[in-house]
């Protein structure tokens, strides 16, 4: 690193902790009154990360050695938080999306009960970690992504028919998986119980 990009980046470090100083605690306010418990921590870095990338293009920040004013800085700032709260909102929907559509296709169950008796979905995730890492791969992207056989072709490199092969079986190990993790223990019947061991557990073997 030359001697003026050594000195760039000291001043970039030196504007992002001067903004910092003036702005953290504001968007942690800011993020509290906004987000689940469990993402503040997280967004507020990620928001950090943002900020210390933008250094250059917040407003009102002054040269290095010069305390920002909050009131000129905290708008923009705000801004970038909101919009990586809403970045997070949007990959814990996709997350949930994910996991109730795998749940649905692989066990076929409603997803009330589903939700009722796995609510951390810990069935579906050690059913996932069973998978080959291949077949894994193939499902999440067919579950997470969207995508068709033909778009997973040009992911992992296989033709379009071994991914529909591959995805396929990888559904039926799942559904044997999480049927076996949610199916009543004996002399734990209940009446939903034997319903569903008349009903699709007789109808999946």
């Amino acid at each position: 690193m030359t001697e003026t990009e050594q000195r760039a980046t000291g001043d970039q470090r030196a504007r992002f902790e001067a903004l910092a100083h003036v702005v953290a605690e504001p968007l942690h306010r800011y993020l509290l009154r906004r987000a689940d418990p469990d993402q503040v921590d997280d967004v507020l870095s990620e928001t950090l990360l943002v900020l210390w990338r933008r250094i250059a293009e917040v407003p009102g920040l002054e040269a290095p050695g010069h305390a920002p004013d909050p009131d000129a800085v905290l708008p923009w700032c705000y801004g970038v938080a909101r919009g990586c709260l809403s970045n997070a909102r949007r990959a814990d929907r996709r997350r949930r999306s994910l996991l109730e559509r795998l749940t649905w296709t692989a066990a076929g169950t409603a997803r009330q009960t589903r939700e009722t008796e796995d609510p951390d979905h810990t069935a579906l995730h050690t059913a996932l970690a069973q998978l080959r890492p291949l077949d894994r791969e193939v499902v999440l992207l067919w579950a997470y992504e969207e995508l068709p056989p033909s778009r997973i072709a040009e992911v992992t490199g296989l033709s379009a028919n071994a991914v529909s092969i591959r995805l396929h079986r990888a559904k039926k190990k799942l559904a044997a998986q999480l049927e076996r993790k949610t199916a009543p223990r004996p002399g734990h019947e209940t009446d939903e119980g034997q319903e569903t061991g008349n009903g699709i557990g007789r109808s999946s073997r």
